[in-house]
């Protein structure tokens, strides 16, 4: 198994930046890859961005694309999303996640990761 926690969220003016964190234990944290998926209210589950394990393979969906960035920090077992220009549109729950069986096409597709943490809320005040 693998236990995710996240941190990071907050509430933040448009125009700003926040760092998302989610520190990873249970499995060689290099053997997974990770991603990061948010849910806004009455809206559905949807990717953010993905890393593969070694941290060579990145992964952005076109809304986030430019303004966020996904890394892994493999001394600290972490995950960071980087977020820049934020937006309001941005405001959602920001979930990490664990894909056992490594990213390809389908790394944007919720159902293929295996461990989930618990969220963190990211708000975007106009």
């Amino acid at each position: 198994q693998v236990q995710l926690v996240e941190s990071g969220g907050g509430l933040v003016q448009a125009g700003g930046s926040l760092r998302l964190s989610c520190a990873a234990s249970g499995r060689t944290f290099s053997s997974y890859a990770m991603g990061w998926f948010r849910q806004a209210p009455g809206k559905e589950r949807e990717s953010v961005a993905a890393v593969d394990w070694s941290g060579a393979r990145l992964y952005y969906a076109d809304s986030v694309k430019g303004r966020f960035t996904i890394s892994r920090d493999y001394a600290k077992n972490t995950v960071y999303l980087q977020m820049n220009s934020l937006k309001p549109e941005d405001t959602a729950v920001y979930y990490c996640a664990v894909d056992l069986d490594g990213l390809g096409p389908r790394w944007y597709i919720a159902t293929e990761f295996d461990y989930w943490g618990q969220g963190t809320q990211v708000t975007v005040s106009s």
